[in-house]
């Protein structure tokens, strides 16, 4: 039987939390460029309560809605036409992101909940290094040319599609550091490209996961998850109108202390 969520309680301060707590999580993901995903997910098991998968799923449709509304929001600094010409650059990694999502989130179903809580927690301490050591990465020559690029793509992909189907995030995180080490992109237009590549990789990782039994938890939290999903959005549109205002070398070793004090959290979790 699934746990049972907070949805499920007539609980009256769950819907202001959930906005709320979404809305903060989207401020701090919008102050370094990021949806907050990453932030979200330890959110929904340590304080809602939800089975890990079940968190999960619910992730990726909040990450789903977030990233859905950051285009629009970033079309004025990045114009679609931009993404467009640089189309060779999002087909290489989906190559790799849409293969590495499907096996993702069919690894995810077939895990048992205490082994998929102890990945989880692995793998937001794998993005708390990134965050420190990559995401300041400046643009400049691509790491790698030709071939050798095509291929680094693909597997960088494969990679990123699975983390994010394990987590339910867009994986912009590791994204953005691959685009302007791997091709050299400008930071700006990193983040751009990332949500072109996130968005068919989160497709193909939710209907993996609309196979599974635990996807019903979407319908049973309806409420909760649009709820929550507009709390990160304007969280994430003001987080973004600040970005910059708190420095760098202090926000991200502090973001990065929250994941790691929510890894110990969710693999002692039960």
């Amino acid at each position: 039987m699934p746990k049972e969520t907070v949805a499920s309680f007539s609980k009256p301060r769950a819907l202001p939390m959930a906005f709320g707590g979404g809305g903060i999580i989207g401020a701090l993901g919008g102050l370094i460029g990021l949806g907050g995903a990453e932030f979200r997910l330890p959110l929904l098991i340590g304080l809602f309560n939800f089975a890990a998968l079940e968190a999960v799923i619910l992730n990726k449709a909040m990450s789903l809605v977030v990233v859905a509304s950051a285009l629009p929001f970033r079309a004025a600094t990045v114009p679609f036409g931009a993404i467009a010409g640089n189309w060779p650059i999002v087909v290489n990694l989906l190559a790799g992101s849409l293969l590495g999502a499907w096996f993702g989130a069919g690894w995810a179903t077939r895990l048992k909940s205490e082994t998929l809580y102890k990945v989880i927690a692995a793998l937001l301490v794998a993005i708390a290094i990134v965050l420190v050591i990559g995401h300041d990465a400046t643009a400049g020559q691509p790491f790698l040319t030709g071939n050798a690029q095509m291929i680094a793509g693909v597997v960088a992909g494969f990679i990123i599609g699975i983390v994010a189907s394990l987590l339910g995030v867009a994986g912009g995180e590791l994204l953005i550091p691959t685009l302007v080490l791997l091709f050299g992109a400008d930071i700006k237009l990193a983040g751009s490209l990332s949500l072109a590549v996130s968005l068919p990789t989160m497709l193909v990782g939710f209907t993996r996961y609309s196979r599974d039994q635990s996807f019903s938890v979407l319908g049973r939290n309806k409420t909760f998850l649009l709820v929550m999903a507009a709390g990160s959005i304007v969280g994430t549109f003001i987080g973004g109108r600040l970005l910059g205002l708190v420095p760098n070398g202090l926000l991200l070793p502090a973001l990065a202390v929250i994941l790691l004090i929510s890894a110990v959290k969710v693999w002692r979790h039960r």
